[in-house]
């Protein structure tokens, strides 16, 4: 077994409130988890609002299957007009570790 996670460091638009901030990245990490099936959920910068850190996982038998699903949710995400996407780190662990 293999777990594949990343953490996505997001830099909202036009956001000027924690409030708003809900309205951008609850639909985003609701989006993730319908479209690609992984777990997701915002994980850092939640006092910050214009900064969002997502944590996406997913559990696999095959490590390439993790690493094209979070290269998708990676790719997907980018592609959204209302963040830039800032950075990126993954993590790759299987259960002998």
């Amino acid at each position: 077994m293999f777990v594949a996670s990343m953490s996505l460091d997001l830099l909202l638009g036009d956001v000027t409130s924690l409030k708003q901030k809900r309205g951008v990245v609850r639909p985003i990490v609701a989006e993730m988890g319908r479209r690609y099936a992984v777990s997701a959920a915002e994980v850092g910068h939640q006092d910050l609002y214009r900064r969002a850190e997502i944590g996406v996982a997913l559990a696999t038998g095959d490590p390439g299957h993790g690493s094209t699903v979070l290269d998708a949710v990676e790719r997907w995400c980018a592609a959204r007009p209302e963040v830039e996407l800032l950075s990126v780190r993954r993590w790759l662990r299987s259960d002998e570790d």
